[in-house]
């Protein structure tokens, strides 16, 4: 068996899952702590794929004030924890990592 073969089954098996759950499931029917616990998912998701850019820059974990991308990130969470919208931290977050690194070299 080619490592090709091997891939497209994975690939398959794992898309055959999730759309059964989307094609067979009913939403309704399920608990209401299930689906309350569903509306964190995408935050989650997004904080897992977005922190490592932030904390990580180098392959090494760097949390200092020399680090632009960590501290740009902390202030575009501040003005989101305070907007309540994510527009306003992409708003302020992204021209704050460009002023950040163009002061910082």
């Amino acid at each position: 068996m080619s490592h090709w073969e091997i891939i497209l089954g994975v690939a398959a098996v794992t898309f055959l899952l999730r759309a059964s759950f989307i094609v067979f499931a009913d939403p309704q029917r399920f608990p209401h702590a299930f689906r309350q616990a569903l509306l964190f998912v995408p935050p989650a998701v997004l904080a897992a794929i977005v922190a490592p850019g932030l904390a990580l820059p180098g392959g090494a974990l760097d949390l200092t004030l020399a680090n632009p991308r960590w501290v740009a990130g902390v202030v575009a969470l501040v003005v989101a924890a305070a907007s309540r919208h994510p527009l306003a931290a992409v708003a302020v977050g992204m021209p704050s990592l460009w002023l950040l690194q163009w002061a910082m070299g």
